[in-house]
């Protein structure tokens, strides 16, 4: 595969291997932890089949959070067509499992995250957060992208989105205080 001034493009195994955990982070803020492995092979089937032309792509990284992000997208679209389960118990009570309410981010967050500790708390926390300091919390603080990528993903500026991570991450301290307490505890 020829790359960018005449060279190669390392194998896609490389890009798997580079940014598998970056993207898994992000699938996991996005979609939550029962589907974050389905959208991550969906973002890497996708890079797959495009890889060979991308070797004008500057940033891999970046383009493959833009891919897991476009499929989680997705797949929040493809759930709101979805019926709603209803309780037999009360059937005049629909009741919506929320797939979002395991989602997590953030510095002692992304650590927990990471480690898998607390899962469900901290993907509770994030689930939280208004949609835009979500996603700006996911892609810069879990998938470690800069404030300039993140805001391009964002579409809006780096100031924007520098502010949205850290309104997101003042409210996630405060959402999981109490389990980083629980943790220097025992």
């Amino acid at each position: 595969m020829s790359g960018p001034a005449g060279g190669t493009l390392p194998p896609f195994e490389t890009l798997v291997a580079e940014h598998g955990g970056t993207v898994l982070r992000v699938c996991r803020g996005l979609v939550g932890v029962d589907d974050a492995d389905d959208i991550w092979q969906e973002t890497f089937l996708a890079a797959l089949r495009v890889y060979p032309t991308t070797a004008g792509v500057l940033n891999r990284e970046a383009w493959l959070v833009t891919i897991a992000r476009n499929k989680a997208i997705d797949h929040h679209r493809k759930l709101q067509r979805l019926p709603l389960p209803v309780d037999s118990s009360t059937a005049a009570e629909v009741r919506v499992d929320d797939g979002d309410a395991r989602l997590g981010g953030g510095d002692g967050v992304v650590r927990s995250v990471i480690a898998g500790e607390a899962a469900a708390q901290v993907w509770a926390a994030l689930s939280q957060l208004p949609p835009t300091q979500r996603e700006a919390v996911v892609y810069h603080h879990l998938a470690g992208l800069r404030y300039a990528a993140v805001a391009d993903l964002l579409g809006n500026s780096e100031a924007a989105a520098r502010r949205a991570a850290s309104d997101g991450m003042k409210i996630l301290r405060s959402l999981l205080s109490p389990l980083e307490r629980t943790d220097e505890n025992g």
